[in-house]
């Protein structure tokens, strides 16, 4: 993402009454993530809350933009400032607010919600940042309707060999997509281009997130990881310059160029994709899990709710790989009502508020007897535990101090090389001198 800093007189008219009606009057004021599942699931949450807590304990919510959004909040919370009782914090987050919060005992029935690993995601230091509202990786989301008709057509067979063994270089056949290598997958959305197959029922096979954004790098890495990848070494050596970077950079230009993906997805993150796919323009998507809510949603989605089938991230030479982490709510040290952001946090940690959240859209990790109350309303919830126990992965060095720092260099570097402004080997090569820099013990 790009970052920017913020001086003090803008902060103060962000945060005037003015600019957010009512918040003076707030008692408990939670700085939530924007946009996205999350804030509507904790817009719900917090209604939920209200209706039943006495005027002393009423919360209101504020929401910077995304960009820019963690320099932001760091540059109010190193000024302590008091704007806010509840901030967020997520688990590539925790080790550079944790100075300027205070830590939150949850009480035992948290555990039972969540479970001692995912609670593990809001700590550090061994103590308890936060209560771990959503937990974040990725889907490959698929056309059910036009998988199922390739599969079953021996002239739409023939012709996805073809554009595989032309583009790609590859001998591919189509596959049901929980079976899927990236190869595959990449062959899929060649197939459903319209500039690569002009008898393709939709325009696009996939939708790529290339936008200069620190969340794309989070996207795009799974593809990589399953090839071997990782930040660095054990011995602290920076390893980004690998054969399974260029693996997967080199995949996502192959698509982008043939017009598998929107020519403007250089400027596509999150919203951009979601929207594609639910206009029925996509036959693919890897997309963050909280987009599930959504499309899968008649309402929402309603030219693909019905035929939206969701399976983990493909394979790469190493086997499936999906990228985690947490994010959740936390108390700041500087709090003007901590015994009510404390009150309120607590409950954010029992099993009702954990519910109330999830049916509000959100993704909270929660423990099997828990989340079998709302599988018939969320089974996005159930895939989310298991795609996390048996693929997830954090990157070596991607809970450091400077790990967003990271991210957005490589947003910077990668996207530089898909738009054709450097070259691979330039790209992986400033990538790999600024993360010696940024990662260096």
């Amino acid at each position: 993402m790009k970052l920017q800093k913020i001086i003090a007189p803008a902060l103060a008219v962000l945060l005037s009454s003015a600019a957010l009606p009512g918040l003076a009057n707030a008692t408990v004021t939670v700085l939530g993530w924007p946009g996205g599942s999350e804030e509507t699931a904790l817009r719900t949450t917090v209604e939920a809350y209200n209706k039943s807590a006495s005027d002393a304990d009423k919360v209101e919510l504020l929401f910077f933009n995304r960009d820019g959004f963690y320099d932001k909040l760091q540059a109010d919370m190193a000024a302590g400032s008091d704007a806010f009782d509840i901030n967020l914090v997520a688990t590539y987050t925790i080790g550079r607010y944790a100075p300027y919060m205070e830590p939150v005992d949850l009480g035992p029935d948290a555990a039972k919600v969540f479970g001692d690993s995912v609670l593990k995601t809001m700590q550090f230091d061994g103590k308890q940042y936060g209560v771990p509202t959503d937990l974040s990786l990725h889907f490959m989301y698929y056309r059910k309707d036009l998988i199922d008709a390739l599969l079953k057509d021996d002239a739409a067979k023939k012709t996805y060999s073809e554009l595989a063994k032309k583009v790609l270089g590859k001998d591919l056949q189509p596959k049901d997509p929980d079976s899927w290598t990236w190869d595959d997958w990449a062959a899929t959305a060649l197939y459903f281009s319209k500039q690569a197959n002009p008898d393709s029922p939709v325009r696009y096979g996939t939708v790529l997130q290339m936008k200069n954004l620190l969340f794309n790098m989070m996207v795009f890495q799974s593809l990589p990881r399953s090839y071997g990848a990782n930040w660095m070494d054990d011995s602290g050596n920076i390893t980004v310059d690998s054969d399974a970077y260029k693996t997967g950079l080199q995949l996502y230009k192959t698509l982008y160029d043939a017009g598998a993906s929107p020519k403007d997805s250089l400027s596509y993150e999150y919203p951009e994709t979601n929207a594609a796919f639910a206009a029925g323009q996509a036959a693919t998507a890897l997309q963050w899990n909280a987009a599930a809510a959504d499309l899968t949603s008649a309402d929402k989605s309603p030219a693909v709710a019905d035929v939206t089938g969701i399976v983990a991230p493909p394979a790469g030479s190493n086997g499936r790989a999906d990228h985690i982490h947490g994010l959740g709510l936390g108390l700041n040290k500087n709090a003007k009502n901590k015994e009510g952001a404390i009150k309120f946090l607590k409950w954010l940690a029992t099993e009702d508020a954990a519910l109330t959240y999830a049916r509000g859209g959100g993704s909270p990790a929660l423990m099997p007897d828990i989340v079998a109350k709302i599988a018939s309303e969320r089974p996005d919830l159930v895939k989310l535990g298991e795609f996390a126990s048996k693929y997830g992965y954090v990157m070596n060095g991607a809970t450091s101090a400077n790990a967003l720092s990271v991210y957005e260099l490589q947003a910077k570097e990668f996207t530089g090389y898909w738009s054709g402004q450097q070259s691979l080997e330039d790209a992986l090569a400033h990538t790999k001198t600024g993360m010696q820099d940024l990662l260096k013990k």
